[in-house]
């Protein structure tokens, strides 16, 4: 065989090429739009994080998005890009600002990449800049110039425009959700107090920083006022609540650190020591830090993530060379925090009631835990729930592990199918045997008494919070008949009722599977509604067979790996400020209430409209 090593092997990308071929690189994964860490998100984020740079150095305090069919439209009215370097900005890699430290020594984007990739990654680009009464414009296709103007006189207010549509020949059939994309802004304006955002003409406004952040995000009863600390660089806001595990928003220089870092782990050190200072009690830091819900934003001088997403702070100094990350949040808590307790007398009884009561609870369950850890671990042994994957969430470097998925199902059939079909670095099965129990109501003692429970609790390894989640996307993939939805129920009343911050923090999905196979002799579609189905039999044709799935064991694995693939469907379970937990598992999975009856009722199809669906199908 001849060797095809030689000088026609070599390539050399321009930007814009790599940026297209390793996409990854840039944004993280891609995505379709169903996780809020997906890659039209990161450009989103690109964007706006250059106008907010411009509103920390006093320039603009007003930023207005609008999206419309896929088009995104960001208008800020800092000072606008230097006219002469517009096109360099957002089309020459490595280019930028941000290298001059004094101007920008605590800003999110360092490396000079971020609009390029917007640019490269978008189908349509669109950049102007206003300053000096005079204005730029330049669009791009693609990361090609299609069009330039010239320099000339504008009225305009000064600022940056930008518009710019997602590549579908990169990301495929994506959507964009709005709660994601609010979610992003909130955060925004509660890192900026004072700044506006307008989203499609709704206003985003805080004016009291972290704890206007807590006071949105949580919905269940606090047990003391939040706890709010401001220093030089730093912003702290603390509560204890009645959910298990802890739960964490952690952000550096603006960027929401959703898989923690550092700066999260020295908060958490921190509290606990100096909790145990004031109290002259050896505490033990699990009963410091259950039911903890606190936000922590800091600012660095050129942090250093672990990707270029800036999902984890890796920086181990808040300067580079100068005081450890972990003295500066501990300096600053055992000041702060430690004042804030002598002043506050009744927050200070209220906390030290919560430690005793989560020391009395672990206590009571230490011989439970023992034995469920036994089990669990003899049960890992025979490998008879869990067909684990290579990578996953928690390793440092493997670049898979935002793919990392852990798949739930019932039965052996789906399971079997699942685990054939299936990429077995990223994704793991975990199989359930018949339907969980409804735990609504119940302590968590039962996640150690029970099988499902505990194994299922070991497999993620969130025994002690998500902290050591091992897969990014846990998905509930069960039939879409009367059983199935049910076992979904069942799965979230676990995940709400014991670990709510994995579903805040936007893991739990439900997989989508096709109920409908159209195909003709050329060409097969699957179709996800009655809709699709119609517009399938439209498209082939003629009298193209139809086969109707009724479950996913049905379903053979070679066909499996469509839907579980790069084309997979996931719908996030998703829970909104105004959504209070134990009500809604109350009304669904509570003793049956004529509120229900009603619902039912009301929501209820006729068996008419069923068998004549059936009919048609």
């Amino acid at each position: 065989m001849a060797d095809t090593y030689n000088d026609d092997s070599i390539r050399s990308l321009d930007w814009k090429e790599h940026i297209r071929l390793r996409p990854g690189m840039y944004i993280g994964k891609l995505g379709d739009g169903s996780s809020q860490d997906d890659g039209i998100y990161i450009l989103i984020k690109e964007v706006i994080d250059n106008a907010i740079d411009e509103y920390v150095m006093g320039n603009g305090k007003v930023i207005e998005i609008t999206l419309k069919d896929k088009q995104l439209k960001i208008r800020d009215y800092g000072r606008g890009i230097p006219l002469g370097k517009v096109l360099d900005c957002v089309s020459k890699i490595n280019t930028g600002a941000k290298y001059d430290s004094i101007a920008f020594k605590k800003s999110v984007g360092l490396n000079g990449v971020g609009t390029k990739a917007v640019n490269a990654l978008s189908s349509y680009f669109y950049v102007q800049s206003i300053r000096d009464e005079k204005t730029k414009i330049a669009e791009f296709a693609k990361g090609e110039l299609v069009k330039e103007s010239k320099v000339e006189a504008s009225d305009l207010r000064k600022g940056t425009l930008v518009k710019f549509e997602p590549d579908a020949s990169i990301f495929g059939n994506y959507h964009f959700l709005n709660e994601y994309i609010e979610r992003l802004l909130w955060n925004y304006v509660f890192l900026n107090p004072g700044l506006s955002i307008y989203f499609n003409g709704v206003k985003y406004y805080s004016e009291n920083g972290l704890r206007d952040l807590l006071e949105k995000n949580i919905s269940e009863e606090i047990l003391y006022p939040i706890i709010h600390l401001k220093g030089n660089d730093i912003e702290v806001a603390m509560t204890h609540g009645n959910s298990y595990g802890e739960e964490y928003y952690s952000f550096v220089n603006g960027a929401h650190t959703t898989q923690g870092g550092t700066h999260q782990g020295a908060f958490r050190e921190a509290v606990v020591k100096t909790i145990r200072e004031f109290y002259k009690k050896d505490f033990e830091a699990v009963d410091v830090r259950s039911s903890l819900i606190a936000a922590v934003s800091v600012k660095v001088i050129e942090p250093v993530f672990e990707s270029q997403t800036k999902t984890k702070l890796g920086s181990q100094e808040v300067a580079p060379g100068g005081e450890s990350m972990k003295s500066f949040i501990g300096d600053f808590l055992k000041k702060e925090l430690d004042n804030f307790l002598h002043k506050n007398p009744e927050t200070a009884e209220a906390l030290l009631r919560k430690i005793m009561q989560s020391e009395r609870e672990r206590k009571d369950m230490a011989g439970i835990k023992k034995l469920a850890r036994e089990r669990a671990k003899k049960a890992s042994l025979h490998n008879k729930k869990l067909r684990d994957c290579r990578s996953h969430y928690t390793d440092e470097k493997a670049e898979a592990r935002l793919e990392t998925t852990l798949f739930i199902t019932e039965g052996d059939s789906a399971s079997g199918s699942i685990t054939k079909s299936r990429n077995v670095n990223t994704q793991a099965v975990f199989s359930l045997k018949g339907k969980p129990l409804n735990c609504y109501g119940l302590t968590k003692k039962i996640v150690y008494e029970n099988e499902e429970f505990n194994l299922l609790q070991s497999a993620l390894d969130i025994e002690e919070g998500i902290e050591t989640l091992r897969y990014n996307n846990i998905v509930i993939a069960t039939d879409a008949d009367v059983d199935g939805m049910h076992i979904r129920l069942l799965l979230i009343t676990f995940f709400l009722q014991f670990f709510p911050d994995l579903i805040k923090n936007g893991h739990l999905y439900i997989l989508q599977t096709p109920l409908f196979r159209v195909r003709n002799k050329k060409e097969t579609i699957y179709c996800y509604s009655e809709q699709e189905r119609r517009d399938a039999m439209s498209k082939l044709g003629g009298k193209p067979e139809i086969t109707r799935f009724k479950g996913l064991g049905e379903i053979s694995p070679d066909e499996f790996k469509h839907f579980i693939g790069k084309d997979i469907r996931l719908d996030p379970i998703i829970l909104r400020k105004e959504t209070s937990i134990h009500n809604l598992l109350e009304f669904y999975m509570g003793k049956n209430t004529q509120d229900r009856q009603n619902f039912i009722i009301e929501n209820l199809k006729v068996e008419k409209d069923l068998v004549e669906e059936d009919a048609v199908a």
